[in-house]
């Protein structure tokens, strides 16, 4: 059973694991480089790195899950973002700076939403939806709370410091991660469901057809993802913003994707899974429209870091809830692990592309590229709706 307190155990682990590992290098990056005398590329490739390294053992992390339940994987992933989170404090070599990004990268794997999302479709299996909607609300809120606590940090003790004092948020979450049941949803009663489903799962070619549409709109989501992680707060200084400006809207995407969660769990009960990706899809191009906007409107920055927190936030929990839908839950660690594979390899590009797109062409450029992927992001939704959503009447 998923009571209310796993929830809560689950999302407060994910508020503290997303901050601690995903948006550290958003926070530290130019410091890092600034105190290493290393380039900017350099320094967010370790970034890359790690996403490298969730991708390279997404499909084994998901198979283990599926396997062992997600206590033993989640909780070997705190103690893996604490070893890496002290490497990194203590890294002054390029050989010892990445060594410890690919231990922050296999520990992201097995902590982060997919993770999560996985033991919980293990323990209850269909009727995980509404806890793995619950546990990102707490999460969306990482970049909004640890941003503004690493930088305190930094102040206090340096980035070194900063990140040592990560490594004891990561030692905190192995209780969180200690309260998942070994529970398989196999040995539930069957609940019935108020949600529309399909008919059938798709099969053969319509299974095929699926799983790609369900990998690109992750692939290009977690692209845009990555890619705003590492560069909102410098594209909107570069528009013309200033700093101080630029980083307090910047975190005003989490509060945009944590009000997006919010109002799913409130609103969304009977909202089909197809049409709520759709309309986070949606609001990823709508945001960027605004984006081209930012340097001359506050107003228009405020309506960018809003929408696309809140078409990222719904996305986050459709690429959870769509995998029960479209294929068994008895294999949803394996399968999304492995559909999810290729979208840690794009998205580990991502910090260095735009890095290199905004050095040769400017912030504008950025944002262009970044209208273009999303409408790409928007077209797999919008087939992946037409094709396999429940006839209604």
């Amino acid at each position: 059973m998923i009571t209310r307190w796993l929830v809560l155990w689950l999302g407060l682990s994910q508020l503290i694991c997303w901050g601690i590992s995903y948006y550290l290098i958003g926070g530290f990056g130019d410091l890092i480089a600034a105190d290493l005398g290393w380039s900017r590329t350099l320094v967010f490739g370790g970034f890359s790195a790690a996403l490298v390294v969730m991708g390279l053992t997404s499909q084994w992390t998901g198979r283990a899950i599926d396997r062992h339940g997600g206590r033993i994987v989640m909780v070997a992933g705190s103690c893996l973002l604490a070893l890496g989170c002290v490497g990194l404090s203590l890294a002054h070599h390029v050989l010892t700076y990445y060594a410890a990004w690919a231990v922050l990268g296999l520990a992201m794997r097995a902590t982060l939403y997919e993770a999560a999302f996985a033991s919980l479709a293990r323990i209850a299996g269909p009727q995980a939806r509404r806890p793995i909607s619950q546990i990102t609300l707490l999460g969306g809120l990482a970049s909004t709370t640890f941003w503004p606590i690493g930088n305190a940090l930094a102040s206090l003790f340096g980035w070194r410091g900063a990140v040592l004092a990560y490594a004891g948020f990561a030692l905190a979450t192995i209780p969180l991660h200690l309260a998942i049941p070994n529970a398989r949803h196999d040995a539930v009663k069957p609940v019935v469901s108020s949600l529309p489903k399909p008919a059938a799962k798709p099969v053969g070619a319509g299974r095929f057809l699926a799983a790609l549409l369900y990998a690109g709109t992750a692939a290009l989501a977690n692209l845009l993802n990555s890619g705003m992680s590492a560069h909102m707060i410098p594209i909107l200084a570069g528009l013309g913003l200033a700093t101080s400006a630029a980083v307090w809207i910047a975190t005003l995407r989490g509060i945009g994707q944590s009000a997006a969660r919010l109002c799913e769990i409130l609103f969304g009960k009977r909202l089909d899974p197809f049409d709520l990706n759709l309309g986070a899809c949606l609001a990823l191009p709508v945001s960027f429209v605004a984006g081209l906007w930012s340097g001359n409107s506050i107003a228009a920055a405020i309506v960018f870091a809003l929408v696309y927190g809140a078409g990222n936030g719904l996305l986050t929990i459709t690429r959870g809830t769509l995998p029960l839908v479209l294929f068994e839950p008895r294999e949803y660690g394996t399968i999304v692990g492995r559909l999810l594979a290729p979208s840690f390899l794009f998205s580990a590009a991502a910090p260095l592309a735009y890095a290199s797109l905004i050095e040769s062409f400017g912030e504008q450029a950025a944002l262009e590229l970044s209208l273009a992927l999303a409408l790409g992001v928007f077209g797999c939704a919008l087939v992946l709706r037409l094709r396999f959503a429940p006839r209604r009447g």
